[in-house]
């Protein structure tokens, strides 16, 4: 992109002084001409970029200048490289860069306190390539190919076209205009395979906040009791203001969930550590779940 050639050509002529057109054109990968052409673009916006020609000649900014860091605070500065870091973890292989560069640019060193990753213990390769080309698609506003596989196990083949990705709830989603649907719909990364982005560009239509966005499956309040024995998972999972501690040690839990069929798997983790209480309907479906799982393996 143009914008991110010129903010570096501005931060190679500041560290270097003076640079060739030949040099940098080599660096960006671009003609000598793109470079004169953003020489022009810089110095209409007030930057103070030359071209001499002639032995020793090149491409420079005027001695004196300097970029003017102290229209921001300083936590300002820390907030915009935190933010940064932040975006590393959403695979941007690009950051790194950047933050190298303002981290110098603000004469901040100490940018590593903090260290995000989105990724699952024992996540491969794949799941890397997938976020990539989906924020490639995203950017470039181009639809996507790929196979969906829903709750219920259907899969289905979609054309969509992505908007936005989105972490939430331990997991990422994809925000796009379903072209079968005819509407916004929510997708889960890890449903997602055969992936592919085409040629075919789109122009993306106003999607629904997170918050319109219409629930695939009703909401169900579940009052829960869980063993004292798994006192940290319950509350590493649950918010603590639904967790309340029974004389007897247990912990009650009232929560909502949109029932869905991973809802039960998830409730059949805790094994004989929980007990739901209601609604009787979940008991009911359980008690089935629990029975086949008996006629299984005994």
């Amino acid at each position: 992109m143009q914008i991110n050639r010129l903010f570096e050509m501005i931060y190679l002529l500041l560290d270097r002084r003076r640079m060739t057109a030949k040099e940098l054109a080599e660096r960006f990968e671009v003609s000598e001409r793109t470079v004169y052409r953003d020489v022009e673009v810089l110095s209409a916006a007030g930057i103070p970029v030359y071209a001499t020609k002639g032995r020793g000649g090149g491409i420079q900014l005027l001695d004196d200048f300097v970029l003017d860091k102290s229209v921001l605070s300083e936590r300002e500065k820390n907030e915009i490289l935190f933010s940064l870091q932040g975006m590393s973890a959403a695979h941007y292989p690009e950051i790194d860069e950047v933050l190298n560069r303002l981290s110098s640019l603000f004469q901040q060193s100490n940018t590593d306190w903090i260290d995000v990753d989105f990724t699952q213990w024992g996540s491969d390769e794949e799941e890397k390539k997938k976020f990539a080309r989906l924020r490639d698609a995203i950017l470039s506003r181009k639809r996507v190919r790929m196979c969906y596989c829903s709750a219920y196990g259907i899969q289905s083949s979609r054309t969509v076209e992505p908007v936005k990705l989105r972490f939430k709830g331990k997991a990422w989603y994809l925000q796009a205009y379903c072209c079968k649907r005819q509407e916004y719909r929510m997708f889960k990364l890890f449903r997602i395979s055969n992936l592919s982005v085409t040629d075919e560009l789109f122009e993306p239509k106003q999607p629904p906040s997170w918050e319109e966005e219409k629930p695939s499956f009703s909401q169900v309040e579940l009052k829960l009791r869980f063993s004292p024995s798994i006192f940290y998972r319950v509350y590493e999972e649950f918010d603590h203001s639904w967790i309340r501690q029974d004389e007897d040690g247990s912990l009650l839990v009232t929560a909502s969930f949109p029932m869905d069929e991973w809802v039960y798997g998830y409730l059949l983790s805790f094994g004989g550590e929980l007990e739901v209480l209601e609604p009787e309907s979940v008991r009911e479906t359980l008690k089935k779940k629990i029975k086949q799982l008996h006629q299984l393996y005994f």
